[in-house]
């Protein structure tokens, strides 16, 4: 991946729909030329998929929280296709610490987290926390150059 691919993928990352030629144009490239390095990029799995972002509130869910999940490892072969099941699961991470998941969800109201809540806990213990307001929402990553490691000395 060279630093063409990078700007290709942080201009994809801030705007997903914008036209080839315009890309083209940013990178000096011809819009086909642009076309077989996105298409590289997607075979090679760097870049995973593409998504609109949308206000969750406007589409009724006005509850987001973070939930800690404290479950012993056996359990997992179970929990894993429960988790992927919950629609209102937006995502749910294996973690250190003193739980071993981490999920975020999204619910209209605290019943039904409440509820949720309920049914998660018989993998076992949790601890939720309720998001007041998002000052970062979910960004792009950042593409720049790896930076080279120092010769080492002699």
């Amino acid at each position: 991946m060279d630093h063409i691919d990078r700007k290709i993928i942080d201009i994809l990352q801030h705007d997903a729909r914008i036209p080839l030629k315009e890309i083209a144009d940013q990178v000096f490239l011809s819009s086909p030329a642009v076309s077989a390095r996105i298409a590289r990029l997607e075979h090679s799995g760097t870049i995973t998929g593409y998504q609109a972002q949308v206000d969750a509130p406007k589409l009724g869910y006005m509850v987001k929280a973070f939930i800690n999940l404290d479950m012993d490892p056996k359990l997992k072969p179970e929990f894993y296709p429960y988790i992927q099941s919950c629609g209102n699961v937006v995502e749910c991470n294996c973690v250190t610490g003193d739980y071993s998941m981490l999920i975020e969800v999204l619910f209209g109201t605290t019943q039904e987290l409440d509820t949720f809540i309920n049914h998660l806990q018989q993998f076992g213990r949790t601890r939720t926390q309720i998001v007041f307001s998002t000052p970062v929402e979910h960004r792009g990553l950042p593409v720049s150059e790896p930076e080279e490691e120092p010769a080492a000395e002699t």
